[in-house]
């Protein structure tokens, strides 16, 4: 059974109250002089390629949030007022919405590009208003509108705006840097998701559940409404699950919902396999090109479900990026060159002799363009060598930049008609199209300012010669971190890309790289350094998520002639970056809680830690970290400590604050084992918690301790409180010979703070200048104890082992808080002035060997 004959028309915009084709015919004609413009400015751009920071971020995003944006937000309106026969919505807040979401889009590009966070953040909110006001009409249009079988086709435009907002969001938390390494391929991977499967897919193959069987002259499917009904479900619902499981770092439940996905897109393309077709010539742009897309999304789509299920995180993320060709250009481009082919002629001329007109017009070469469009595809997603990829690049420009010639040619005459002007009169079109994309890349590139990647700075060698230094850009971090170097010294950096990501380095008013693929490397020449320097890759967010590099002279504030200890001591390389997904141990101390009962259950059990820069140990835990959590409370109060043996050997523990006879409390229990240990502290301190078991040196050497905080009473407040736990660590397999014997020998591989060596080099604590901060600090040993000193900075407040040794009234200053193992105290400074304060063990082999910090003071 086959549907009327007219639902194989175009929704007319005829209908009762709506405005007259020549202001339907004006309107489309600013908004694709718009979208013109934005295809202009991406062809432009992905020209410019590596020789701009954002190039390859540049490109996608003003074909996405430009180009592509403005199409879907002119033309899902003008669907569903003809789709539900409602009324035009009013013609000044539509261009008021289209406006503002264009000049918000130029805000974010402009701003990403020379790295303001202001200018993305204030664009943000205007595309995000203007994003939430479309939703909003559509969701207003439907208000009574009968509709017909088309009406599910709207909730696909609703759906998709839903996505929009979500991805801006997502990808100004990226901008910012919000969550850092760890999060940053889960955020970005869920921000690529919404903006192509969620803004564009969505509403193209809504949008073709209509167009399909017009463009082939046909009636629609009888199965057409309770298919896009279903396709809707599934896909929607399954990008949801998808970008949920993306944002959280979950592998299945991303599994699941891009399987509904493709499941959906799967039973879309098959209906629109299933449509007959007619005698009639079909054009190979309006016709053959949408049919490729769909082709293209379904392969890119079931790829990625693929390599989500096969591959870890960072290698489906590595392997996205291998995608976004086919999404971009194979999907993305034909979608809008085969749409714009029917779709100019049918709302922007008055008859059939100027529609068939232009058509033809926009036909020219269309066989080309579609086999060489879709040939570049498959040359930038395959893996082949450079050259092809070069070629698809070429073949993919050149049919954008003829398409987008035919697309000016056709606005033009269409401005020309509806304006009786003279012929010279379409030429500010054409010429405004043209200057407003060149001045949108001319403008990032000002932007960007500073050297141009790629160029290199003579390096005369100063007084005290040259250093190269090796510097690696992996997991989100550059390494070292940060670098010394003596006034004068000619520095050259040798900078080679470790990562499946593309990265660059730009040193602050100085040479950069161009943007970098895997194993590729460049060099810089600074020349000679007297002052200090900040680098950081430009790629948008990945600054803001931790890629950045200290340079400092040696003798400043930066500097502290030597003070800094990255890079130095033992086997361990403490100058080398820590794997994605690394987060240091908080060490921002929370004030005792309410109550004087504080219950609490620990788990005996091992983990997998990160002790070092890429070094990941076997460690035994309390709760999975080492240190153990932290418990804190005041003089009287009680604590009632659970602890479950999930462990594989006995385990026990033992609290230094409790007073009692450690017969039943402290004793072993099994495997599966539960112990109540229950105390009152009746004396202040920082205070010990470890494994009573024996061998005690093994238990707490391979992590089982942590910290317990009875405040003195009247402990005044401060601005900031640490608890650093200090320790040594030992590598290898917990409770081997050769362990042990180090352990005997007391010779550690690192000394470390809070469980993990270097970890405040990478992650520093955190002050304004004229605050007070207190430093707790706890010796776990198990065999060495520690001489606590800040760099910069004298103590007037130490307070060790329960008593006071100094207060801020006292003439007499403090250097250090010294503690043999188990030992507890703290010390207070005020930290005078903006810097970096670097916090060590004074014994310099342990600070060298990891025991060392920093304190950013702003």
């Amino acid at each position: 059974m086959t549907a009327p004959r007219d639902d194989r028309s175009m929704p007319s915009p005829n209908a009762p109250g709506r405005p007259g084709r020549s202001v339907l015919r004006a309107r489309h004609l600013r908004a694709h002089l718009l979208v013109a413009a934005w295809l202009t400015a991406a062809v432009l751009a992905t020209a410019v390629g590596d020789r701009l920071p954002a190039g390859r971020w540049l490109g996608p995003h003003l074909l996405l949030l430009g180009a592509a944006t403005t199409a879907v937000l002119v033309w899902s309106e003008h669907f569903t007022v003809a789709l539900l026969h409602t009324r035009q919505p009013d013609e000044r807040w539509s261009t008021i919405r289209l406006v503002s979401a264009n000049a918000a889009a130029a805000g974010v590009l402009l701003g990403a590009s020379a790295e303001s966070t202001w200018l993305v953040a204030a664009s943000c909110a205007v595309l995000l208003a203007a994003v939430a006001a479309h939703g909003l009409v559509l969701c207003r249009l439907g208000r009574g509108a009968l509709g017909g079988r088309l009406k599910p086709v709207v909730a696909y435009y609703r759906a998709a705006t839903g996505a929009l907002f979500a991805g801006v969001v997502l990808g100004l938390l990226l901008f910012g840097g919000v969550g850092g390494p760890r999060w940053h391929a889960g955020l970005r991977s869920a921000h690529v998701h919404l903006t192509v499967l969620g803004w564009i897919a969505l509403p193209v193959l809504g949008t073709l559940f209509m167009l399909w069987p017009t463009v082939l002259g046909v009636r629609m499917h009888e199965r057409t409404t309770r298919t896009a009904r279903q396709v809707l479900a599934l896909a929607g619902g399954g990008l949801a699950a998808a970008v949920g499981g993306l944002a959280a770092g979950s592998r299945w439940p991303t599994v699941a919902g891009l399987a509904l996905y493709a499941g959906g897109v799967a039973l879309a393309v098959l209906l629109f396999a299933r449509t007959p077709r007619s005698g009639r010539r079909v054009c190979a742009q309006a016709g053959w090109m949408p049919a490729a897309a769909c082709g293209w999304l379904t392969a890119a789509v079931a790829a990625d479900l693929w390599l989500t299920a096969t591959r870890t995180p960072a290698g489906a993320a590595a392997g996205l990026d291998a995608l976004l060709p086919v999404l971009l250009v194979g999907f993305t481009g034909q979608v809008l060159c085969g749409a714009l082919t029917y779709l100019l002629p049918v709302v922007l001329c008055r008859g059939p002799k100027q529609r068939a007109t232009a058509q033809a017009l926009l036909e020219r070469a269309g066989r080309v363009r579609f086999f060489a469009l879709n040939l570049a595809v498959a040359l930038l997603a395959l893996p082949l060598p450079e050259p092809a990829a070069t070629a698809g690049a070429f073949l993919a420009g050149a049919s954008a930049t003829g398409f987008l010639s035919l697309v000016v040619a056709v606005l033009a005459r269409r401005a020309h008609g509806e304006t009786a002007a003279s012929t010279a009169s379409r030429w500010p079109l054409v010429a405004g199209t043209a200057v407003g994309a060149v001045v949108t890349v001319l403008a990032v590139l000002a932007a960007s300012g500073g050297t141009a990647p790629g160029d290199v700075q003579a390096g005369a060698s100063g007084g005290t010669g040259t250093r190269t230094v090796e510097v690696a850009l992996r997991n989100m971090r550059i390494s070292p971190a940060r670098i010394e170097v003596p006034h004068g010294t000619a520095l050259r950096l040798r900078v080679t890309n470790e990562d499946a990501q593309r990265h660059d380095l730009r040193v602050e008013n100085g040479p950069a790289t161009a943007l970098l693929g895997k194993g590729a490397a460049q060099t810089l020449e600074l020349g000679p350094v007297t002052g200090n320097r900040s680098a950081w890759c430009t790629v948008p967010g990945h600054r803001g998520a931790g890629m950045t590099l200290a340079i400092a002279v040696k003798g400043t504030a930066d500097g502290h002639a030597g003070h800094s200890m990255d890079g130095g001591g033992g086997a361990l390389d403490l100058g080398a970056g820590f794997s994605s997904g690394w987060q240091p141990r908080p060490a921002e101390l929370p004030p005792a809680p309410a109550g004087t009962v504080h219950r609490s259950e620990l788990h005996a059990t091992r983990a997998d830690v990160e002790v070092a820069p890429g070094v990941v140990q076997r460690r035994w835990t309390f709760g999975g970290t080492a240190p153990g959590p932290t418990l804190r409370g005041k003089v009287g109060d009680t604590f009632e400590v659970t602890l479950v043996n999930d462990d594989e050997t006995g385990h026990g523990i033992d609290f230094h604050p409790g007073v009692l006879a450690p017969d039943e409390p402290m004793r072993t229990i099994r495997p599966g084992e539960r112990l109540v240990y229950r105390f009152t502290a009746t004396r202040a301190g920082a205070w010990l918690y470890h494994c009573s078991t024996a061998p005690m040196l093994q238990h707490i050497a391979n992590g089982m301790y942590g910290a317990i905080i009875i405040d003195p009473p009247d402990l005044p407040a401060v601005d900031h409180e640490y608890l650093l736990v200090s320790s040594q660590l030992y590598l290898g397999d917990p409770g081997s010979p050769g362990q042990v014997d180090k352990m005997r020998r007391n010779a550690p591989d690192a000394w470390v703070f809070n469980g993990v060596a270097a970890q405040y080099a990478r992650a520093p604590l955190t002050a304004r200048a004229g605050e007070r901060v207190r430093f707790w600090v706890v010796a776990a040993g198990p065999s060495d104890g520690i001489a606590f000193h800040v760099v910069g900075t004298v103590f007037d407040t130490s307070y060790k082992e329960g008593a006071y040794l100094l207060r801020p009234q006292d003439p007499g200053g403090s250097q250090v808080l010294d503690l043999a193992p188990a030992q507890g105290g703290f010390v207070e400074a005020v930290l005078p002035a903006a810097g970096h304060y670097s916090f060590v063990d004074h014994d310099m082999r342990r600070a060298e060997a990891g025991a060392h910090g920093t304190v950013e003071v702003t």
